[in-house]
């Protein structure tokens, strides 16, 4: 079935005002109305140096990635706003497909770089971001979008990891086995199946260093949201404290050690 969905898989940009108005409808079935970017909004973008990317099986549209111009007062960039993709396909690559796609798309309009947010305890999308497309992490973002009501972010700071996708000098990725063993800044247990944070140590004289995160977020915040508020507040104070000092956030491993924990790894450039 897989196999079968991806090979009729096509991915293509959405110009016209009909096509978006089907993309805003796919964003609200995934997030909320409230959540949906407006259609004058992406057809303005469209326009101005963005795009939106559709992916279809045959003619349904299942996923879309929204990008936009930006500008930090120095350089332009490609602002990736939004990926979404329908419940039922999310287990069938089409995310990294799109991305991808996206930077096709972004080297034909002349951008060197992509940028976004993700939250950083997601770690589906932290592999995708980081381990399968070689972006890296320089900057944290405390509560960066305010409260959000939707089923992934409510009741939860919304702190997101600022990526950077240097889509004309990418390095390749390491294979798990590669990474020595390294100093783990936060050392946790396991409770009832779910990792725990109980002591950080900020005193290390290494260059690489590894921050874990649980591999089952969304679990915790289910069955154990306070649980979920201290792992928020734990890897915060260690992605602030470092990113500061001047590091990067540069890859995600599994965790070989413990069971649905993963590693990120931080490296002093």
């Amino acid at each position: 079935m897989k196999q079968e969905t991806r090979s009729s898989l096509s991915i293509r940009s959405l110009d016209h005002v009909e096509e978006l108005g089907a993309v805003y409808q796919l964003e609200t079935r995934i997030w909320s109305v409230e959540d949906a970017v407006p259609v004058n909004h992406t057809a303005a973008a469209v326009k101005n140096g963005g795009f939106v990317l559709g992916a279809f099986i045959r003619n349904e549209l299942i996923g879309f990635q929204y990008s936009f111009p930006g500008f930090d007062g120095n350089k332009v960039y490609l602002c990736s706003h939004s990926l979404g993709i329908d419940s039922k396909y999310r287990a069938f690559g089409v995310g990294e497909m799109l991305k991808n796609a996206q930077k096709v798309k972004a080297l034909e309009k002349g951008y060197d770089l992509i940028s976004w947010t993700y939250d950083p305890l997601e770690t589906v999308n932290a592999n995708l971001n980081l381990h399968k497309l070689g972006a890296v992490c320089t900057r944290y973002i405390e509560n960066a979008y305010g409260e959000m009501s939707d089923h992934m972010n409510a009741g939860i700071p919304t702190d997101r990891f600022l990526v950077e996708w240097r889509i004309k000098n990418e390095k390749p990725r390491c294979s798990q086995s590669a990474y020595p063993q390294m100093p783990c800044v936060i050392e946790t247990d396991v409770e009832n199946g779910f990792s725990i944070p109980y002591k950080t140590n900020l005193n290390y004289s290494n260059d690489k260093l590894l921050v874990p995160v649980p591999g089952n977020y969304q679990d915790i915040k289910k069955q154990n949201f306070s649980l979920a508020l201290k792992w928020r507040e734990a890897t915060k104070n260690v992605f602030i404290h470092f990113l500061r000092d001047g590091w990067t956030v540069t890859d995600l491993i599994k965790d070989r050690m413990k069971e649905n924990q993963y590693l990120y790894l931080l490296e002093k450039e």
